[in-house]
């Protein structure tokens, strides 16, 4: 659908959006969007999505942080179709992947949408359930989006246990049975830091150490 060479001119644009906005896009950087890339096109092999489209979409799924700190994907739109027309994607398909990144966003995603954008949704949300999220990155993205862990805490539990509790976390069968425990062991965590952050010795121990943005 995509020639080879189109999606590698979308990923040289991004790649030098990402080196040049690194300081930015702590969290949402190249290593998030080469990681998403890289499973979104396994995902797709095994679920018959269109691979090309599936790895441009995840190329510019996260595009929006550059344009609005803790955006929704939709916020990134214009400059999406932009990286899209200066490779040379046709018009029709640019949209096609507008709406495969606006259909596989966590927080509005349903239980039947597209290949495409199952194969794009499982692999970002792979990303997050990742056992070293919490660990290594968390941080980054508290810094990178001006929030605090309680707002962190909240988005992701609001947003991640109602699509876990109905069995569509990861659409792709093979994803779920290789990743679903450590998706319910990331939600179970954040339900825990959630609640010890209602516990005042906890607050007032984060307030010590990080000041107050860390359980605002």
């Amino acid at each position: 659908m995509i020639p080879p060479g189109v999606v590698d001119a979308v990923e040289a644009d991004v790649h030098r959006l990402c080196a040049r906005y690194a300081a930015r896009l702590q969290f949402h950087g190249w290593h998030h969007v080469n990681f998403v890339r890289t499973k979104a096109g396994r995902f797709a092999v095994l679920n018959g999505a269109e691979v090309s489209v599936v790895e441009t979409a995840a190329l510019v799924h996260d595009v929006n942080y550059l344009v609005l700190r803790n955006s929704a994907a939709a916020a990134g739109s214009g400059l999406r179709c932009a990286i899209l027309a200066r490779a040379g994607v046709p018009r029709h398909v640019a949209a096609w992947i507008d709406r495969i990144v606006d259909e596989a966003e966590m927080a509005s995603r349903g239980k039947d949408i597209s290949l495409e954008a199952q194969a794009l949704s499982d692999a970002d949300t792979l990303f997050k359930a990742l056992p070293v999220t919490p660990v290594v990155l968390a941080h980054k993205y508290l810094e990178e989006n001006g929030i605090g862990l309680r707002e962190l805490a909240n988005k992701i539990c609001g947003e991640q246990q109602s699509v876990h509790d109905e069995g569509f976390y990861f659409y792709n069968a093979e994803a779920a049975a290789q990743y679903a425990h450590w998706a319910a062991a990331n939600l179970q965590l954040w339900q825990c830091i959630r609640e010890s952050l209602d516990d005042a010795d906890v607050s007032a121990l984060l307030e010590t150490v990080s000041g107050s943005q860390a359980t605002a």
